[in-house]
């Protein structure tokens, strides 16, 4: 349908993209730039989001999509965006970005434990959903202190996915949902909370105006349609975080409905019409994008890079394959671990922990209890099936603990991101979790949210939650073999207690582990 193209941008912890949609909802064309965040060695913890190196990368993708649509800019209705959440930008009283850092970004350790004792932790996790592990209260008392001529100059603070909408408009604003991933909203009231702000000693005036997803924010500029190849005036919308954005685009849109989206991260979540607030303090709650509804969420650690980590690292002869036949080299490996039998033959995968958000720590990545004398059933397909493995175990650790705190037993969850391209991780977490789960036929859902949020601000759809009910298609429903759960619980139990004694050794310093959140 000429002239009524939306186009959404993501940017994830591992990637940036640009992906176009039609009307209908159907993929039209997608690009995507990898990328990673540098380190500051004399800041342990610290990652730089390089908003000038990044952005170039997005400009790259969104005129490569275009290109691989065959349209025309001026074919393009509107263009909304999505990221990964707490990661923060700060700019200057000019607009032009001082200081930025990732979701992973964790050197304010020091300011965590201050905040801890003080009780403020808890304060702030009572009334805005999470700890205070990588989020920006910390964040700020860092900057504060390490670079207080950054802390002076800043005017303007945004999350990612705003700073990509404030590229494109020069407007600032922010939405509930990736709003509250700064753990300084009140989320009852879905804004900006005057209390946490004034406990943090920050000046109110540097937080921007929050407009649900949805909202027509301005217009692309002149300067922005040069860099990115969009046409200028056309209208830039509200979008949100990327998990929340994630369900829109599976409908995800009624309370207790629950999902997995595995993509860098895994998040495994369920809706609801008020804030659950986990009394332990293992999970998080924010915002959804939906007016008036919440999600509670536990996240999987770098499921999805750990895979992308066994590729690079050990299976160049797949990527050669891939490249030369023209199929996903996930795809090839799938295919090997297809032959293995449910528990990788005794292979046990150490990557990502159940969340406990009050002291996040990961034990030192790794596989235990290779079989020397049979390297044929103790190897490189065992491996991609025990990495697949370890991310169910993750998702059922959340599962389990969301159906305690909703008091619902979910029959099905629907699995979206990047994971669910392929034939077997879907089966995996089926048999993992004894229940049906269902895929849908976008894989990219949370840039499928972003458009149907740009196609609510322009006036081709009335509101989100209708349209996401009435556009979303399943592509694939897996249910649980009985005999294969079965094993998966005696599994599951194995790996609980496997991974707890590995969890000992990165607590004790003989090794490093996989990620260590500030205050942990």
């Amino acid at each position: 349908m000429s002239g009524n193209y939306l186009a959404a941008i993501d940017a994830g912890t591992g990637s940036g993209r640009c992906v176009i949609f039609d009307p209908e909802g159907h993929q039209v064309a997608i690009a995507s730039r990898e990328w990673a965040h540098p380190t500051i060695p004399k800041f342990p913890g610290a990652f730089v989001f390089e908003t000038t190196h990044n952005w170039t990368l997005i400009c790259e993708s969104v005129h490569e999509a275009i290109e691989k649509a065959r349209i025309r800019p001026d074919e393009i209705r509107g263009i909304s965006a999505t990221s990964m959440r707490e990661g923060m930008v700060l700019y200057d009283e000019a607009g032009k970005e001082i200081w930025a850092c990732p979701n992973v970004d964790s050197r304010a350790k020091n300011e965590v434990t201050q905040m801890i004792k003080k009780g403020l932790a808890k304060k702030i996790y009572s009334r805005a959903g999470d700890w205070l592990a990588i989020t920006s209260p910390p964040r700020f008392l860092w900057i504060k202190k390490h670079e207080p001529e950054i802390f002076k100059k800043t005017a303007h603070v945004t999350m990612i996915s705003d700073w990509i909408l404030q590229k494109l408009s020069g407007k600032f604003a922010t939405d509930p949902s990736i709003g509250s991933s700064s753990n300084l909203f009140q989320l009852s009231k879905r804004t900006w909370s005057d209390e946490i702000i004034d406990w943090c000693s920050l000046p109110r005036s540097i937080f921007p105006e929050v407009k649900e997803p949805g909202t027509v924010l301005g217009e692309v500029t002149v300067e922005a349609a040069a860099q990115t190849g969009f046409r200028s005036g056309t209208p830039v919308v509200v979008g949100g975080g990327d998990t929340q954005l994630g369900l829109i685009g599976i409908a995800a849109v009624q309370p207790y409905d629950s999902a997995t989206i595995g993509g860098t991260f895994w998040q495994q979540t369920v809706v609801t019409e008020k804030p659950i607030i986990d009394p332990k303090i293992r999970l998080r709650t924010l915002c959804h994008a939906v007016q008036g509804m919440w999600m509670t969420e536990g996240i999987g650690f770098l499921c999805g890079l750990t895979m992308r980590w066994f590729r690079d690292a050990f299976c160049e002869q797949e990527k050669e394959k891939a490249i030369r036949d023209g199929v996903d080299a996930y795809h090839l490996l799938e295919k090997q671990a297809e032959q293995v039998e449910p528990g990788s033959n005794g292979v046990i995968p150490i990557f990502s922990d159940i969340m406990n958000a009050k002291r996040w720590i990961h034990a030192s990545p790794s596989f235990l209890q290779f079989d020397i004398n049979q390297p044929q059933a103790s190897g490189k397909k065992e491996c991609v099936r025990a990495i697949e493995e370890s991310a169910a175990y993750v998702a059922l650790g959340h599962l389990q603990i969301l159906q305690a705190l909703t008091h619902r037993k979910m029959k099905q969850v629907v699995f979206c991101g990047g994971a669910s391209k392929g034939f077997l991780w879907p089966r995996i977490l089926s048999d993992v979790f004894g229940v049906t789960v269902k895929v849908p036929v976008i894989k990219e859902s949370t840039a499928l949210g972003a458009a149907i949020c740009a196609g609510v601000g322009v006036g081709i759809f009335r509101n989100l939650k209708e349209t996401a009910k009435g556009m979303v298609r399943w592509e694939r429903t897996f249910e649980p073999n009985e005999t294969t759960h079965a094993k998966y619980v005696k599994l599951y139990d194995q790996w609980r207690k496997v991974y707890n004694h590995s969890l000992e050794m990165a607590e004790e310093g003989l090794v490093q582990p996989m990620f260590r959140a500030a205050g942990a």
